[in-house]
């Protein structure tokens, strides 16, 4: 793909992240940061693009006339729509905005509508086996918790969700975030707490992990590597390369579950500075995990069906 249509994609995902108006200031420094880590990839520079959009000096209108390619148009709605819908259901001005994107950038609108519905279908799977959880509640009494069975539950989560990172469609990745949720939803639950979703976010957040800043960062890595969007060529012969490398899903699934044990055992009582060390250690444990249990995450996405994986989250 072209610098310049890379640099549009990158632009209309950051425009989509900020076009609620309502990002909390610990979601901005993880945007910032993330940007200022990739810095200089593909000839993009992330840091002078998170200045623009801030500062407003981009906007649709100047980005989209870059996207030339029907395939570059199709990827950079389909990032926006997952980064509205990372953090939960789109709010009325991301509606609005990914209804202006869609129209101008000529999209077919019977698949783009397709592709928004299954998008906010993920964003909107129930923690719990296809009904609501209830309102996070005081503990109460838990059958004997089996530790080696959550370990085991915690491990096959991140695997699974390192193997969804090895896929270039932009669902595979959002798919990640509600994985995750329910993990923590099915940990809580073992320790004999009801959560629901906005417990589980604010947990997440309070360790550290931004849902719409984890999907940019994500889904930033393989744009700029050259993979997401990409069919064909084998997943560990150029699809999933680069993913390969970084495991950022792996460590981060295996981590969240390890600091959400530590928590809900302790009776919920790590306050957010020990809840946030822990997630940093846990982090970078499982980074060096990783090689370890790279054979299984590429065995596993070897049997993923990224055209399945609205079902496979929900029965998750």
């Amino acid at each position: 793909m072209p610098q310049s249509e890379t640099q549009a994609i990158v632009t209309v995902s950051l425009l989509a992240a900020f076009v609620d108006g309502d990002k909390h200031e610990r979601e901005r420094t993880e945007i910032k940061r993330i940007a200022d880590g990739l810095a200089q990839a593909d000839g993009v520079h992330l840091p002078t693009l998170y200045q623009d959009v801030l500062m407003k000096r981009v906007s649709l209108t100047t980005v989209l006339p870059a996207l030339v390619s029907t395939e570059s148009r199709q990827l950079a709605y389909e990032m926006a729509v997952c980064v509205c819908d990372a953090d939960g259901a789109q709010s009325s001005a991301e509606q609005s905005f990914l209804t202006e994107l869609s129209g101008a950038l000529r999209l077919d609108a019977s698949s783009a509508g397709r592709f928004a519905q299954q998008a906010e279908e993920l964003a909107t799977v129930p923690l719990a086996g296809g009904a609501a959880a209830p309102a996070a509640s005081s503990a109460a009494p838990a059958a004997t918790v089996d530790d080696s069975e959550l370990d085991g539950a915690i491990l096959n989560a991140a695997i699974v969700n390192g193997a969804l990172e090895l896929l270039p469609e932009t669902l595979s990745t959002m798919a990640i975030i509600p994985l995750q949720m329910k993990l923590v939803y099915r940990i809580g639950k073992t320790h004999g707490y009801e959560l629901d979703r906005g417990h589980v976010k604010d947990f997440l957040a309070t360790a550290g992990v931004g849902l719409t800043s984890q999907y940019l960062e994500q889904a930033g890595r393989k744009l700029l590597g050259g993979l997401l969007g990409r069919v064909g060529g084998g997943l560990l012969g150029g699809v999933g390369k680069q993913a390969v490398s970084s495991g950022m899903s792996f460590a981060a699934t295996y981590a969240l579950g390890h600091v959400a044990k530590r928590y809900y055992a302790g009776g919920r009582t790590l306050s957010t500075q020990m809840l946030k060390e822990a997630y940093a250690g846990l982090t970078q444990e499982a980074q060096g995990l990783q090689t370890r249990y790279l054979p299984a995450i590429q065995e596993r996405a070897r049997t993923l069906d990224a055209g399945k994986v609205l079902a496979m989250v929900r029965s998750a």
